[in-house]
C-alpha cells in the first residue's frame, strides 16, 4: 500500500528536521533521514561522520538501527534529504541513499510497498520503490 501525499509531505518534513542535527564536519554534507514502521511510528536519522572515515554512518541507517534497536522489524517508506550544509529548503538536488544503505534497508524492506521518497523541500519530492532502487539485492 503506497502512502498518501499527506504522509510523504509529513515524512519530508521529518527528514528534513533531522538534516539539521547532522554531524558532519569533514563533507560539510547533511543528511537527513525520516522512517515509517508498518505501525505508525517515525523514527529519525541524520548521518554522523568521524576522522576515521570507516567509522561514518548514513542518515538512512541510523534511522534504521535505531527502530531495529527499538524492536521494530517492518516498515512503509523512507524518507531522505541531503544536500551542502548552507543549502537550506528547497535544497540543490535529490539525495537518494547510497549502496550500501540500499542493501541494510533490503533486510527488513521487501517487496514493491516500500517506498523511497527524496525531498528537495516539503513540497518537491521524488517517490521510488526500493526494488527500483535496488533490482537485485544480495539476500539469503
Amino acid at each position: 500500500m503506497h502512502l498518501d501525499r499527506a504522509w510523504q509531505k509529513d515524512l519530508a518534513a521529518a527528514a528534513l528536521r533531522a538534516r539539521e542535527r547532522a554531524y558532519a564536519p569533514y563533507s560539510g554534507f547533511w543528511v537527513g533521514a525520516a522512517l515509517l514502521t508498518i505501525n505508525g511510528a517515525v523514527y529519525t536519522g541524520c548521518n554522523i561522520e568521524n576522522a576515521a572515515y570507516s567509522v561514518c554512518n548514513c542518515a538512512e541507517r541510523t534511522a534504521l538501527f535505531s527502530a531495529v534497536a527499538a524492536g521494530e522489524r517492518r516498515f512503509r517508506a523512507i524518507a531522505v534529504a541531503g544536500g551542502r550544509q548552507e543549502e537550506k529548503e528547497p535544497l540543490s538536488a535529490f539525495c537518494p541513499p547510497c549502496g550500501v544503505c540500499r542493501q541494510a534497508l533490503s533486510e527488513f524492506c521487501k517487496g514493491r510497498a516500500f517506498q523511497v521518497i527524496l525531498v528537495r523541500s516539503r513540497e518537491d519530492l521524488r517517490v521510488f520503490t526500493l526494488e527500483e532502487l535496488l533490482p537485485l539485492p544480495f539476500g539469503d
